[in-house]
């Protein structure tokens, strides 16, 4: 397959947002079919597999969240951002752990949904399920309309330029394997060079390790200072003329770190390289403007912003999906097949092979909804303050260390507790409705930086509170007084240092 010399200097993709024509389709195929048919060869239209072209959205959505059995939220004035009022959308935070009231803290792992949501899915299979841009009845055409205005929204709430540039995806995992996979394995040769950092999850590791095994290409990390911040001399540093790609987080699962992106961006660009930005953990917290940013890749998933499980977004700046070959062949993202060739869709339909996800696409545009409703910049100003005080509480408990304390955090608090094994802590917290993350956080880099294996993890979002907060510390302090019965005893964490 034919290089791309410069990932900078892709060829503009066509600009219109309506279908292509089968010369057009021949042209995005042409940089990396071996063989492309002559033009003659390519259908005019109506012999292809689905009846329409990809449909054109709606220039603005039709209110993915609208239907008129599904409630609109509650939403409080900016000034008055009232967590108790959002609470009661949430209909598990009602619920009951242990005959104890649940106090939801383990939001980075996934949050809680709101009841747009679940009667936006409920909705949709009662009423609008179908198949999507394959059929000429009445619920093909609703489905339709409810995914690709739940595109537009998804758009509109990174402020891509274009719905273009969205594909839906399983979530951030699957986001970043898809450009491993498809943009790398295309693009990248020995001695080429991924750049990532100590901060990463699992996810954005795992899948440049095996694209820099396959390829022969170099895996460099950079490191960070015992607050838990990139090192960005040292960042910078390692980048050079032969740096492909640098993946970074925007917000670290672990340790909550906001690193500074646009920085680190600009810093890639300037030595050519394509940015991809794990968006996992920043989205429920502050606004995200991809063009802002400048990121060329930017991911996230649906169920760590208040959206179904299974869905999330992969956004790339326009130009580079459509030069990048689909990672999954089948139904949905072909133009045309015959025995000798087949001709592709453009992006986003090449990357969305089969039947996609499409109830919870639904719903993910009802979640990006609801948020956009109450304000990202409130949920953001809110979350700090919280953050702030929950930080203070924690830190006069006598025993606990804070695992992460960069100047800019955003709803992670890793912590220790001297004598007990974070699992054990884990536990105790959850028999009094508490419910925490303890483990490695499918980040076991960043944790052994730090000497640990696995940490306690509380994470918030816009629905907890200070009285949230304020159960935990009391229980801590019942654990680590001796009020609350548990194992513990040596700990590992307690006997490993910071290198």
């Amino acid at each position: 397959m034919a290089q791309i010399s410069s990932p900078h200097a892709l060829p503009d993709a066509p600009s219109a947002e309506g279908p292509f024509d089968s010369r057009e389709l021949e042209l995005l195929a042409n940089s990396w079919l071996r063989d492309p048919p002559p033009p003659s060869a390519v259908p005019d239209a109506p012999g292809f597999y689905f009846l329409n072209q990809p449909p054109v959205p709606v220039s603005a959505p039709a209110l993915v969240s609208a239907p008129a059995d599904v409630p609109t939220p509650v939403v409080p004035a900016p000034a008055l951002f009232d967590a108790a009022t959002i609470r009661r959308d949430f209909p598990i935070l009602s619920e009951q752990v242990h005959g104890k009231p649940l106090v939801w803290l383990d939001n980075a792992a996934t949050t809680q949904k709101p009841t747009q949501v679940i009667e936006r899915l409920s909705h949709f299979y009662r009423h609008e399920n179908s198949n999507v841009h394959r059929a000429a009845h009445s619920l093909a055409s609703k489905a339709t309309e409810a995914y690709e205005n739940a595109r537009e929204v998804a758009r509109k709430f990174l402020n891509a330029p274009s719905v273009r540039d969205i594909v839906f995806v399983r979530g951030t995992t699957e986001a970043i394997n898809l450009v491993a996979k498809g943009w790398g394995s295309h693009n990248l040769v020995a001695g080429d060079e991924i750049v990532i950092t100590w901060l990463e999850h699992h996810s954005n590791i795992v899948p440049w390790q095996q694209l820099a095994q396959e390829k022969g290409a170099r895996l460099r990390v950079a490191p960070v200072d015992n607050r838990g911040q990139i090192l960005l001399d040292q960042y910078n540093s390692l980048l050079g003329p032969r740096t492909r790609i640098v993946a970074l987080t925007h917000v670290s699962n672990a340790l909550g770190t906001v690193n500074p992106v646009r920085d680190m961006v600009a810093m890639a660009h300037r030595y050519g390289a394509l940015v991809l930005v794990d968006g996992a953990q920043a989205v429920s917290h502050m606004p995200v403007d991809v063009q802002e940013l400048a990121a060329d890749f930017y991911a996230f998933s649906g169920h760590k912003v208040f959206g179904p499980t299974g869905i999330g977004v992969l956004y790339a700046r326009s130009g580079l999906l459509d030069a990048t070959p689909p990672w999954q062949g089948g139904g949905n993202m072909i133009a045309d097949v015959t025995f000798d060739r087949t001709i592709y869709q453009a992006a986003p339909a090449r990357f969305e092979a089969g039947t996609g996800n499409l109830a919870d696409a639904v719903g993910l545009g009802t979640a990006l909804e609801y948020v956009q409703r109450i304000g990202m910049e409130n949920i953001h100003r809110y979350e700090q303050d919280l953050l702030a005080y929950a930080t203070g509480q924690l830190l006069d408990i006598s025993g606990l260390r804070l695992i992460g304390t960069a100047a800019e955090k955003a709803g992670v608090l890793s912590f220790v507790l001297d004598g007990f094994r974070s699992e054990d802590v884990g536990a105790a917290l959850d028999q009094d409705g508490i419910a925490v993350r303890a483990g490695h956080h499918c980040a076991q880099p960043i944790l052994r930086r730090f000497g640990l294996e696995s940490t306690v993890r509380p994470s918030l979002a816009l629905y907890n509170t200070r009285e949230d907060v304020d159960a935990l510390v009391t229980a801590l302090r019942g654990i680590h007084g001796g009020q609350t019965s548990l194992n513990s005893g040596s700990s590992p964490n307690a006997t490993l240092r910071v290198p």
